[in-house]
C-alpha cells in the first residue's frame, strides 16, 4: 500500500487521516472544527492521528477570521484591563479583531471554553495567568492556533510560550526601598500561593530582608487574592498586631489600596504612621491619596510582546519561548521615615 504521508514536503491529507481512523470525511471534519456529534472515542482516536501526523493548518489564508483571542479572568479587574489594552493595540495596528473569553476567577481553561475557540478560529491566543492541558495544547497545536501565557501562573511546559516580568526583582527592589528608609519591621501581604508571580515576589522581600540582616517574621506574613477587599482584610489583622508593622509590601497594587483603607479604619495615617508599596502601577495607583509607591510591572508591553509573539508563531516566524521584561521602580507619596526616626 503506498505511502500518503511521505513526501517530506507534503503534508497528510484529512482523507488519509479519516481512512486510518476508519471515520468519514465529515468526522474528521467535525473534530477538526469543534462540532459536536461525535463520540469522546472517536475524537480522541482523530486528535491523536491528527497531532501524530504532524497535520496542522498552516497555509491557511491569514486573514480568516482576523480574529485574536483573548482570555482573563475578571474584566473588573485593573490588572486585566491593563492586558486587554496591550492586546487591543497590536490587533489594531495589524487590522485584527479582538475576541475576549472571562474565565472567572481559577487559573486554567476547560474542554467548554477549547470546544468553542476551535470553532471560533482565531488567529493566536493570549492567556491571562491560565494552563493548559496536554491535550488542550496538541488540539491548538494541531490546528495552528499557537497560544501565549501572559505572567503564568506556574511553570509553563517546555512547549508553551510564555511572556512574564522580573517578579522577584520587583520584590527586592520593594523591600530594599523601605530598608532604605529605616523601616526594620515591614510586613508582606502576598498574593494567592499558586502564582509563580506571588511566590516570587515574596521570595524577593525575604531575599531583601535577609540582605539586610533582618529575620524573616511569619507573623508578619498575609496571603490574599489579588483584589482590595483582601489587602483590608490583610492590612486590618497586620496593623493590630500590638507590635505592628512600620511598612507593608503589598503583592499588588488593589491588595495596597486595601490597606490604605485597613489603616484608615484604624486611626493610622500613610505615610506617617504606616508606610505602603504596591505592585503593578495600575491606574489607581496613580490616584490614590496619596498616590502609592509601587513596582510597575509592564502589563501592556507583556501583552504587546505576547501578542506580536503569537501572530509571529501563526506564520512559522517565531517557535515557543520566555520572555522576560524588567519591572521598575516608582516612589510617590505612600513611604516615609518610619515615626519618630529623623529623615535621611
Amino acid at each position: 500500500m503506498p505511502d500518503r504521508t511521505s513526501p517530506a514536503s507534503a503534508r497528510p491529507t484529512l482523507e488519509a487521516i479519516a481512512q486510518e481512523a476508519s471515520v468519514s470525511l465529515s468526522t474528521v471534519s467535525k473534530v477538526l472544527n469543534g462540532r459536536p456529534g461525535v463520540s469522546a472515542a472517536t475524537r480522541d482516536r482523530v486528535e491523536r492521528l491528527l497531532h501524530r501526523s504532524g497535520y496542522a493548518r498552516r497555509g491557511l489564508d491569514p486573514e480568516r477570521g482576523g480574529m485574536v483571542e483573548v482570555v482573563v479572568e475578571d474584566i473588573q479587574s485593573e490588572w486585566s484591563i491593563e492586558i486587554l489594552r496591550g492586546v487591543e493595540r497590536i490587533t489594531r495596528e495589524n487590522g485584527l479583531v479582538l475576541a475576549l473569553s472571562v474565565l472567572g476567577d481559577h487559573h486554567g481553561v476547560g474542554d467548554e471554553w477549547i470546544a468553542g475557540v476551535l470553532q471560533r478560529k482565531p488567529l493566536a491566543v493570549v492567556l491571562q495567568f491560565s494552563h493548559l492541558t496536554a491535550t488542550h495544547r496538541r488540539q491548538l497545536r494541531t490546528r495552528n492556533i499557537p497560544v501565549v501565557v501572559v505572567d503564568p501562573a506556574g511553570d509553563p511546559p517546555a512547549d508553551m510560550a510564555a511572556v512574564g516580568a522580573t517578579n522577584w526583582a520587583g520584590g527586592v527592589a520593594a523591600t530594599r526601598h523601605l530598608l532604605a528608609l529605616g523601616h526594620t519591621r515591614i510586613a508582606c501581604v502576598s498574593g494567592p500561593t499558586e502564582l509563580m508571580c506571588s511566590r516570587a515576589r515574596t521570595a524577593g522581600y525575604q531575599s531583601a530582608l535577609a540582605e539586610a540582616g533582618i529575620a524573616f517574621d511569619p507573623a508578619l506574613t498575609a496571603v490574599g487574592r489579588f483584589g482590595q477587599a483582601d489587602g483590608e482584610r490583610a492590612g486590618s489583622r497586620l496593623l493590630s498586631l500590638p507590635d505592628r508593622p512600620t511598612a507593608v509590601v503589598a503583592a499588588n497594587d488593589m491588595q495596597a489600596l486595601g490597606v490604605y483603607d485597613a489603616a484608615a479604619a484604624l486611626g493610622l495615617r500613610i505615610p506617617e504612621d504606616v508606610s505602603v508599596v504596591g505592585f503593578d502601577d495600575v491606574r489607581p495607583a496613580l490616584w490614590a491619596r496619596p498616590p502609592l509607591t509601587t513596582v510597575r510591572q509592564p502589563l501592556q508591553e507583556m501583552a504587546e510582546e505576547a501578542t506580536r509573539l503569537a501572530l509571529r508563531m501563526r506564520t512559522g516566524e517565531a517557535e515557543a519561548t520566555r520572555i522576560e521584561l524588567a519591572t521598575s521602580f516608582v516612589e510617590r507619596s505612600s513611604t516615609a521615615t518610619p515615626a519618630g526616626r529623623p529623615a535621611a
